[in-house]
């Protein structure tokens, strides 16, 4: 049950079925570091600024005993409270993976609290995916910050809490600019126009939650700008996807290929999804899992120079 305490904001408790490791859960939502959307607070939980269907709110997730506590403020503090489970990974069931190569079964084993979060923010996700595109991570990161301090808001709360934490860009705004608005930010006109022309249909992107995730990722990738490994990163953050494996990464198949076979060279999409096919449904989790481990690199494409487009 939530409880309302002014300052405090809204408090509920709760106590999750399974083991949980709330930071690690939570920290596909963080975007480069700074983030100044989502902080990772180690012990002190999880700090985030989001837009819930019942309007802005920052939430504070922390674990205290076998309990997670989230409170909440602003506007859309109800959601985010009666939502925390399902943001935690309630939702998830790590009991349908059944990892039998030793390498997936030891890090089962070294991280059981590990869940796939469901953030419910699809168009919160999907920017920073269409950021990453074809450029370093470094890159896509400043371009975000730059974007979330033209054209967020602060995040609501108590300042000692939200200090320093914005509001990711709504959507509305967003959907009224022109592609060179976001020149100075570091955008060029492709991507620009990709985030714009989906910021006008962010609702329809939401309700994209309400269906199946194969059948919501298809969907998403019929619009232009749009591709597997685009939708696969947003549906394994915003619906908790177990399956959404990104086709199209750059490194992505070496590295599956290492971890399984011990053979990082010449690997593509079409024998990674080989050695995956024993994980069919579980894809993404083994992507995660990976990932927990350290086996990875740039999550991108090949990669454009950085660009200079404009200030801000």
């Amino acid at each position: 049950m939530a409880v309302a305490s002014l300052d405090a904001g809204l408090v509920r408790r709760f106590r999750p079925r399974r083991p949980l490791d709330l930071v690690l859960t939570l920290a596909p939502l963080r975007h480069g570091r700074p983030d100044l959307v989502t902080r990772l607070l180690g012990a002190n939980g999880v700090l985030r600024a989001t837009r819930t269907p019942e309007g802005p709110t920052t939430e504070h997730l922390r674990q205290i005993g076998d309990e997670v506590e989230v409170r909440a403020w602003g506007p859309g503090a109800g959601w985010a409270v009666e939502h925390a489970p399902a943001l935690v990974g309630e939702g998830d069931d790590p009991g349908a993976f059944h990892p039998a190569h030793p390498f997936l079964a030891e890090i089962v084993r070294r991280y059981p609290g590990l869940r796939l979060c469901r953030s419910d923010a699809a168009y919160e996700a999907i920017v920073p995916a269409i950021l990453e595109q074809k450029v370093t991570g470094l890159e896509a990161e400043r371009v975000r910050r730059a974007m979330i301090r033209a054209f967020g808001e602060p995040a609501p709360g108590p300042p000692a809490v939200v200090t320093g934490l914005r509001l990711p860009p709504a959507p509305e705004r967003l959907a009224h600019l022109a592609y060179y608005d976001l020149h100075p930010a570091g955008l060029e006109r492709r991507r620009a126009d990709v985030v714009i022309r989906l910021a006008g249909r962010a609702g329809a992107v939401e309700r994209l939650g309400e269906i199946a995730p194969a059948e919501a990722r298809t969907r998403l990738e019929r619009i232009a700008g749009i591709g597997p490994w685009t939708s696969a990163e947003v549906a394994r953050v915003a619906w908790g996807d177990p399956d959404a494996i990104s086709v199209g990464d750059y490194h992505l198949p070496n590295l599956v290929s290492l971890a399984l076979i011990g053979d990082a060279r010449g690997a593509d999409d079409a024998r990674m999804l080989e050695l995956l096919a024993p994980y069919e449904g579980q894809r993404g989790r083994v992507q995660r899992l990976m990932e927990v481990a350290g086996i990875r690199g740039e999550r991108r494409g090949p990669h454009m120079p950085a660009r200079a487009i404009g200030r801000l």
